[in-house]
């Protein structure tokens, strides 16, 4: 495998190669195997409720913020090391990684065992969406970006669907032959642990012949080693390293990020009064607290992907307007089976088949029409991609209403379909739209930053917001109803990015170049 000697497919408007294709399929088949490790949880949740003794708020925090605080803050040096580094070399790292800890998972014996196991799985999962944005952007022209990534992320549904049929039938099979545990006394949803993620380990060696494009022109070239800026990189999010950078701008920045210190420790020691819950409120104030430190460094050194990314109002509100969207689709993906089984009373083996099936089914469609549609939109208004985001919140409202409030096992599951194609329409637009606001070197950290509002917003709080309001109100369909309550919010931010993005994104290198000279030039233009 040899490092940035092909040429960049993507580099110009001439359609992607076959090649290109090959390696968009290799990389939704990770995407697949990506998902079936971080969503088969949901359906053993019932089981691993009941085997560790859990309440349906430490599920909740099992399911998002245990894994979404360490995948999206590794994301961020490791987005920025597959700006610079191998991405091929890295992504097999990172499969090696979360495969191994997914099969730890099957060893978790409590609450804490399990809890580590899913954040290693993050920090490994952490490698994937950066370096495969940033491949696929190389290897397909602008005009056709927006469909692969939406092809790409059919992975995410593909994944979750069949996470449901293989976890489900083999706790099943497994808890049959050996109904007071099996080798070393493990249970079914132990097993299910360990016969997915050990695949990871043989796939990695598919993921390693695959060839690196050359980067594209604009691509920056680095003094240090990319392993050395991503330990720096690394250290901007970890105290007390970020108290030295701090430190290193000066006593305001120094004060600065004591005071933001401050507030999340603040922030955390009210939200864990009311809801008593010491691990989902440390960890999401501590994931906020590492990303405004972060910010902060990256504007000191690197201050045009500062400008581009944390200065455009446009990206901003993108990335949270599409978070709440992705804050109801995994709720709702973590919390259907569930919902299902204990509620409407189905058994696991259907639910699992259903919801499996029209989840994968969905997804895809989705993604894939949403992914067309918004391609075909930009071609005929600059911000016709973020119309297509709209619709991923807006359309989900009445789906999630009549399925999560009817008696019906047949309009749950159609209902059920209805909202996860129309929120998954929204996924390729978003990250198309991300994409299109930075320079291409620039892409693996714009995906970082993408997806810290999509874990850190939408899977760090969705799954445990259903399951703590389940608890407080007593009622697992009044949590999964709350999740409507985001709409209107995500709807505000994203007519904000609409009417922002044209600007934003012609004034692009104009920005750059403004911010990478200094102070004294980069006052003149904003967006």
């Amino acid at each position: 495998m040899s490092e940035d000697t092909t040429a960049a497919p993507g580099s110009s408007e001439a359609p992607a190669s076959a090649y290109s294709w090959y390696v968009l399929v290799v990389l939704v088949v990770v995407y697949i195997l990506n998902f079936i490790d971080r969503q088969i949880l949901s359906i053993l949740a019932v089981d691993i409720k009941r085997d560790l003794s859990l309440t349906d708020g430490q599920l909740g925090f099992l399911g998002g913020a245990a894994f979404a605080v360490f995948y999206a803050l590794f994301g961020v040096p490791l987005g920025r090391l597959a700006d610079r580094w191998n991405r091929v070399r890295l992504l097999t790292i990172g499969l090696l990684l979360w495969s191994t800890m997914t099969a730890l998972s099957g060893f978790a014996r409590n609450y804490l065992t399990l809890s580590l196991a899913r954040m290693g799985v993050g920090v490994g999962e952490a490698t994937a969406s950066p370096t495969a944005y940033s491949l696929i952007s190389d290897y397909f022209p602008s005009r056709q970006r927006a469909t692969a990534l939406a092809i790409y992320s059919s992975g995410l549904y593909l994944g979750g669907g069949v996470s449901l049929l293989i976890g489900a039938k083999i706790s099943q099979v497994w808890d049959a032959a050996y109904p007071g545990g099996g080798i070393g006394g493990l249970t079914g949803w132990q097993a299910a642990f360990l016969a997915v993620g050990v695949p990871g380990v043989l796939l990695a060696l598919w993921v390693a012949s695959l060839r690196e494009p050359a980067r594209q022109p604009d691509a920056a070239s680095g003094t240090r080693h990319p392993l050395a800026d991503f330990f720096v990189d690394l250290s901007m999010l970890l105290p007390p390293f970020t108290l030295i950078h701090a430190a290193r701008r000066g006593p305001t920045a120094t004060l600065v990020n004591v005071a933001m210190a401050g507030a999340m420790i603040a922030f955390a020691l009210v939200m864990i009064k009311l809801t008593g819950n010491v691990p989902q409120w440390s960890a999401i104030a501590f994931g906020y607290y590492a990303v405004f430190s972060w910010a902060s460094t990256l504007r000191r050194h690197d201050p045009a992907t500062f400008r581009l990314i944390w200065g455009t109002p446009a990206f901003i509100c993108t990335a949270l307007g599409y978070g709440l969207v992705s804050l109801g689709a995994y709720a709702l993906a973590f919390w259907s089976a569930p919902y299902a089984e204990t509620v409407l009373k189905l058994p696991k083996a259907e639910l699992a088949f259903v919801l499996g099936g029209s989840g994968a089914l969905s997804g895809f469609l989705g993604v894939i029409l949403g992914g067309r549609m918004s391609d075909w939109l930009r071609g005929r208004n600059p911000a016709g991609r973020i119309l297509v985001v709209m619709f991923g919140i807006l359309a989900p409202v009445v789906p999630i209403w009549i399925g999560f409030t009817t008696q019906s096992p047949g309009l749950f599951y159609a209902m059920n379909f209805l909202a996860g194609m129309f929120a998954a329409a929204a996924l390729g637009a978003a990250a198309a739209t991300t994409q299109d606001l930075v320079l291409p070197r620039m892409r693996g950290t714009a995906t970082a930053s993408f997806f810290l509002a999509t874990t850190l917003v939408g899977l760090g709080l969705g799954p445990y917001m259903v399951g703590a309001i389940s608890e407080v109100s007593g009622s697992l369909r009044i949590g999964v109803l709350s999740l409507i309550g985001v709409a209107p919010i995500s709807l505000a931010l994203l007519f904000y990015a609409y009417r922002a993005l044209p600007k934003a994104e012609a004034t692009i290198a104009e920005r750059a170049a403004a911010a990478a000279a200094g102070p004294s030039d980069a006052g003149a233009t904003t967006a």
